[in-house]
């Protein structure tokens, strides 16, 4: 993937970089993998909001995307590299011998005419699906499973991968893209290489309306609301929180506190924090 930049035209386009989409190979999705995606933009079922800050965007089609790679042994040829409104990596499009036709998350250097396939005995090659036990150390790999069968649930996003440093017992020890630890059962899926569009991180978006597009809307920093819709509300001019440490308009601690459960039961599992 490479990025593009803009000359100056106007104040939206001085610091707005977008994807050149050169890896993409169609325009239109196949239609027997799409589905209706109505999203509730941060309300609850009874229109409540819960989560601020969400509205308005572009519709979008939901992509079924093969998480589980449940299809073992059979062998399946990249068709196409597409475009996926609802995340920043790119999708493949697979035709199995078979007849059938699945999405999956593009790794990184698969390119179109290449084959995959998953299972106990798939090759250590980019693209293909096999259980952490058969996978040497050392090896990049995404999508991984947490509970066998389950499916792809971490290590999904544009440009990231996880390395399995060791092996012991019934489990893989694996490092995450955000330098957590983790001890994975050996029996859980992944997929050979890095999840491709890895210069996703490094694009600006340049100005509000085009989070708009995206679904986001604007946020209000505490400090400049009146005392009564924020604890950090209030004062005479520009004025500090005045408070000892910064909270949420429901008075939680925030920005920077740790929010995960202290008897959360996964916690076993994890080796060494992130940072």
């Amino acid at each position: 993937m490479a990025i593009r930049l803009y000359k100056a035209y106007t104040p939206g386009t001085r610091n707005r970089t977008v994807s050149t989409f050169r890896e993409i190979t169609i325009d239109k999705p196949e239609k027997s993998l799409l589905s209706k995606n109505h999203r509730y933009k941060g309300h609850n079922n009874r229109g409540i909001i819960t989560s601020r800050h969400r509205g308005g965007g572009h519709k979008r089609r939901y992509r079924l995307i093969d998480f589980k790679r449940s299809k073992l042994n059979t062998k399946g040829k990249v068709a196409s590299i597409e475009y996926d409104p609802n995340r920043n990596a790119r999708i493949a499009l697979i035709n199995y011998v078979d007849g059938e036709k699945r999405y999956i998350l593009h790794p990184r250097a698969l390119t179109v005419g290449k084959t995959i396939i998953s299972g106990l005995s798939a090759p250590i090659e980019v693209g293909n699906a096999l259980p952490l036990s058969k996978i040497p150390l050392g090896t990049a790999v995404h999508n991984v499973e947490l509970t066998p069968k389950k499916g792809g649930q971490i290590v999904r996003a544009a440009g990231t991968y996880a390395q399995i440093v060791a092996k012991e017992g019934k489990f893989v020890t694996l490092k995450l893209p955000s330098s957590e630890v983790r001890i994975v059962n050996k029996e859980c899926y992944a997929t050979i290489g890095q999840v491709g569009n890895i210069d996703a991180s490094n694009i600006t978006i340049g100005k509000a309306g085009r989070n708009r597009w995206l679904g986001k809307k604007p946020k209000v920093r505490g400090v400049v609301m009146n005392p009564v819709d924020h604890p950090h509300g209030g004062g005479e001019g520009r004025s500090p929180i005045g408070r000892a440490h910064p909270v949420t308009p429901w008075g939680k601690p925030a920005l920077g506190t740790k929010t995960r459960c202290t008897k959360k039961y996964s916690n076993r599992y994890i080796l060494r924090r992130r940072k």
